[in-house]
C-alpha cells in the first residue's frame, strides 16, 4: 500500500481548558482528494492548520513526507491590495522564469487580461482564482483548502470547483478540502470524513467524476451522518 504523505496518530489539540481535537488518526495519501466535513466549530480547520504547520498538536504525533511542499487557500483570499495581480502571484519576484510561470498560472485560472490590474478591481470569484494561482506557483504536492469557496455565489462556486478539479487532475495534486457543504464534498472528493466535536466519526467514498445522482446520494449519506450521528457506510 502507498505510504501516506501526512499521518496524524492519536493527535489532540487543546486551547486552555477546551479540547478541540481528541485522538485524531488520519492518513492523507499521494494523489488523493480528501474532504473533511461537519458543522462549524467541529475541528475541521484545526486539523488543516496542524497539517499546514500553522499550529502544533498538544499531544500525539504528526508526520509529513520529507520535503513535502504545501500551500494553503483560505476563505479570505489574503491578497495584497497594493500589488498588481501578477505581483500577487509572483510576490514581486523579478526572475524571468518566475514571471513566466506566474503569467502561465494567470492564464490557467482565466485571468490573463487582469495581470496589470489590482485585487480591488476583481470580483469575489476572480480573487479566489488569483489566490489559487498564487498557491500553485510553488508547485505544491499538497494543496490545503480551508473553505475557500464559502463566500461565493452558487454559480461562481461551481465554476471554482470545476477549476480546482481540473488542476487537481492535471497536476496530480494531493488535496485536502475543508467544507460544511456536503454536496461540494461529494462532488469533488475521493474520500469524505465527517468531523464532529473534535473527533473523526464517519467515512465514506466520494463521488468525484460520477453522475449527479451518485453525487446526491453520497451527499445525503454524509448529511445523515452529520445530523443523526449515525455512521456512514460506503
Amino acid at each position: 500500500m502507498t505510504n501516506p504523505i501526512v499521518q496524524l496518530q492519536h493527535v489532540e489539540k487543546v486551547y486552555g481548558d477546551k479540547t478541540v481535537l481528541n485522538d485524531i488518526q488520519l492518513n492523507l495519501y499521494p494523489g488523493e482528494f480528501l474532504a473533511l466535513v461537519g458543522m462549524s466549530g467541529g475541528g475541521k480547520s484545526t486539523i488543516l492548520r496542524l497539517i499546514a504547520g500553522l499550529e502544533a498538536p498538544t499531544a500525539g504525533h504528526l508526520s509529513r513526507e520529507k520535503g513535502l511542499v504545501m500551500r494553503v487557500m483560505f476563505q479570505n483570499d489574503r491578497l495584497l491590495p497594493w500589488l498588481t495581480n501578477l505581483d500577487n502571484v509572483s510576490f514581486k519576484n523579478r526572475d524571468p522564469e518566475v514571471i513566466s510561470e506566474a503569467k502561465s498560472l494567470l492564464h490557467a485560472v482565466g485571468l490573463t487580461d487582469k495581470s496589470t490590474g489590482y485585487p480591488a478591481q476583481l470580483s469575489g470569484g476572480q480573487k479566489q482564482r488569483l489566490a489559487l494561482a498564487r498557491a500553485l506557483l510553488a508547485k505544491p504536492q499538497l494543496l490545503l483548502l480551508d473553505e475557500p469557496l464559502g463566500a461565493l455565489d452558487a454559480l461562481t462556486r461551481q465554476r471554482m470547483q470545476d477549476l480546482i478539479l481540473k488542476i487537481f487532475t492535471e497536476q496530480k495534486l494531493s488535496t485536502l478540502l475543508i467544507t460544511h457543504d456536503v454536496n461540494e464534498a461529494a462532488r469533488m472528493a475521493d474520500r469524505i470524513i465527517v468531523v464532529r466535536d473534535g473527533q473523526l466519526v464517519a467515512e465514506t467514498t466520494g463521488a468525484r467524476g460520477q453522475s449527479p445522482e451518485a453525487v446526491a446520494q453520497t451527499a445525503a449519506r454524509v448529511l445523515q451522518a452529520i445530523l443523526s450521528e449515525e455512521p456512514v457506510t460506503s
